[in-house]
């Protein structure tokens, strides 16, 4: 029993390495091309390198961290080529996406998602880019979510946390921010009340415009 307790223990942490680790390199914390150093993200997070090697692993698989042989880890470069690639899956998946979560969000899928639709109207965040972001990941991410596909849900968080490293790459030059994140108010709205057609074409809507604002600002 202990041997079990020690186990779910390891696999806890390394899910808590995990997601830390990755929304740093989402959020160009860990900037492009710098060295990865298992002993001090461990130190930082508070595991041990255990938990952070087995994180590391699943962030090479998402194309976030690459290895060199005898040079290291290091975080992925950010290429504005990569966003047309990017952006070919999400116009396909995110639609899907969206009509699914409207089809089969849960009661609790829909008070987050109501939740979240309240803070984007509350305005407290201002026009912080960093606070911004990270409810724009918090949305995406709970409209995937409630599509109760796991795989779906896999593969859009993957590409969603790509696109958003083009943006933070490109924050300082892109302007209506604030507008393009608050473009999720009506598309809750419509998951909220069940319209899988209009919560689709508001997706994919909303994938065009990140991609044209990003071309716009190169």
């Amino acid at each position: 029993m202990q041997q079990v307790a020690a186990e779910v223990e390891e696999l806890s942490l390394a899910e808590r390495a995990y997601r830390a680790i990755r929304d740093r390199l989402v959020m160009l914390e860990i900037r492009p091309g710098a060295p990865i150093n298992e002993e001090r993200l461990g130190q930082s997070l508070g595991v041990g390198r255990t938990p952070v090697r087995e994180a590391l692993k699943r962030l090479q698989y998402e194309r976030l961290i690459t290895t060199y042989p005898r040079r290291g880890t290091f975080a992925t470069e950010v290429n504005i080529t990569d966003l047309a690639h990017i952006s070919e899956v999400r116009l396909e998946l995110e639609p899907l996406a969206a009509a699914q979560a409207a089809r089969r969000a849960t009661a609790a899928d829909r008070a987050n998602l109501t939740a979240l639709r309240a803070e984007l109207e509350d305005g407290g965040l201002g026009r912080d880019p960093a606070a911004l972001m990270r409810l724009d990941l918090r949305v995406h991410r709970a409209v995937y979510t409630a599509t109760h596909n796991p795989y779906l849900e896999d593969t859009l968080v993957r590409h969603d946390n790509l696109a958003t490293r083009i943006w933070c790459l490109f924050v300082d030059r892109l302007s209506g921010m604030a507008g393009h994140v608050e473009e999720h108010g009506p598309l809750i709205a419509a998951i909220v009340a069940g319209d899988a057609d209009r919560a689709a074409r508001l997706a994919r809507s909303h994938v065009e415009g990140f991609e044209r604002a990003v071309r716009e600002a190169i």
